[in-house]
């Protein structure tokens, strides 16, 4: 998210899924698109069928490789390398989108000075890829009417994954492969409400629909909308800062919904035991989950079946979710405990059912300030989508990128943070 935003001002998936299918030519690095994303998949299976060529970056072997016209398997950890070797090719033959470039880009001279040296067979040297083969990729994606990115976490799951996701910005904009049918940059969501949690704020720098938590007209118009006097001015704490933030008696309590921090954040070890340092750790979930087991509270909170509201999906998706059944025991929906929470601690919250809080959503989120429930009947609508009248956005950046113009990063290739040794050979 962080690189895409950086680059275009927006960090979601630019196209929707049924543009996949209609790509001419599809480059997927770093995701298993067939075992995560089997319907995405799909997608790709369809546009291969019509003739699109599709190009797979992987370390691994993977299902989707089936599939590649052209399967390059690259060193972990190289991919800033991969994709300016690819860039080099395309200056090298004058196959960038000069227009597109001098209209709707800047810092571009910048990018390309870095972008030179990585001939194909410095970028060979470094990846492990053949020279051929990096021209051949340039050559397909640079040269198609409507090439198509799919990425996931094999991207941004480094030391260097905003870097990686820069430089995959970097390609789109020098092709001009984004702001149109079938093009783009795509992030693949790794779970089916990721996109709707950070859409309504669930990150340290940002309000609702990404309005910087630094910017004072934002926080005033927060200020006003939540009707509080004061808001806080700085960004807050990334979730490896809050372990790091425990250790140093900075955080004293935490209240963690719907994560599992002990299963799924880097050396588990080590946050397990800041986590059990804390004088009171708070767990929401549905399951006794590892971290649920060392909480000094844990409220059971109800399935994605046992309660309405919304889902936002990674094509930027807004669906209806409805409840199915009653949630089990004393299980509440989220919404609802977090209500009481603040009511009891002094900040009375009153809303009567998740379509009041769409309803505030509305008026906070511009992005969607046409989402309503009577809208989301049926398929659902893609932000942005700022009034009643707006059909919702398929494409995002068509005439212009969310930042204004898009931005080049001069991207140097760096060595992963560990490499292979004696001890740890893989």
């Amino acid at each position: 998210m962080a690189g895409l935003a950086a680059a275009f001002g927006s960090g979601a998936m630019t196209n929707s899924i049924a543009e996949i299918e209609n790509a001419d030519c599809i480059f997927i690095i770093g995701s298993n698109t067939s075992v995560a994303h089997p319907l995405i998949a799909s997608r790709v299976f369809r546009a291969k069928a019509r003739g699109a060529k599709v190009i797979v970056a992987d370390p691994r072997r993977i299902p989707i490789t089936a599939q590649a016209d052209l399967f390059v398997q690259h060193k972990p950890g190289t991919d800033v390398a991969l994709v300016n070797g690819m860039m080099q090719v395309i200056l090298k033959n004058n196959w960038q989108n000069q227009a597109f470039i001098d209209e709707r880009t800047e810092q571009f001279e910048a990018a390309r000075a870095v972008i030179e040296q990585y001939p194909p067979e410095r970028a060979a040297e470094i990846t492990g890829v053949p020279a051929e083969d990096i021209v051949r990729m340039a050559e397909w994606y640079a040269r198609s009417e409507k090439s198509t990115i799919l990425y996931t976490m094999g991207i941004t799951q480094h030391v260097t994954g905003v870097d990686n996701v820069k430089t995959l910005a970097n390609l789109a904009m020098l092709c001009g492969q984004i702001g149109r049918e079938s093009t783009g940059v795509n992030p693949l969501r790794g779970q089916n409400n990721v996109q709707g949690a950070c859409d309504m704020g669930g990150l340290p720098n940002v309000y609702p629909a990404y309005q910087p938590v630094t910017d004072l007209k934002v926080r005033d118009r927060f200020l006003e909308a939540w009707k509080v006097d004061r808001l806080p001015e700085q960004v807050g704490l990334t979730i490896m800062e809050m372990i790091h933030g425990i250790e140093e008696g900075k955080i004293k309590g935490l209240v963690i919904l719907g994560e599992n921090p002990l299963l799924s954040d880097p050396d588990s070890a080590h946050v397990e035991k800041a986590l059990k340092s804390l004088e009171f750790l708070m767990v929401i979930d549905i399951f006794p989950t590892e971290t649920a087991r060392i909480a000094h509270l844990v409220l059971p909170g109800a399935a994605f079946a046992e309660k309405d509201g919304t889902f936002a999906n990674t094509e930027r998706r807004v669906q209806r979710v409805r409840k199915a059944v009653e949630p089990p025991g004393e299980a509440r929906a989220d919404w609802w405990i977090l209500q009481e929470l603040a009511t009891r601690f002094g900040y009375p919250l009153s809303y009567a059912s998740p379509e009041e809080i769409q309803e505030e959503i509305r008026q906070v989120a511009p992005s969607y300030g046409g989402i309503t429930y009577e809208r989301l009947e049926g398929e659902g609508l893609a932000w942005p989508c700022p009034t009643l009248e707006h059909p919702g956005t398929r494409f995002l950046h068509q005439e212009r990128f969310t930042r204004g113009k898009g931005l080049f990063h001069a991207i140097e290739y760096r060595e992963p943070a560990e490499m292979p040794d004696a001890d740890f050979p893989l």
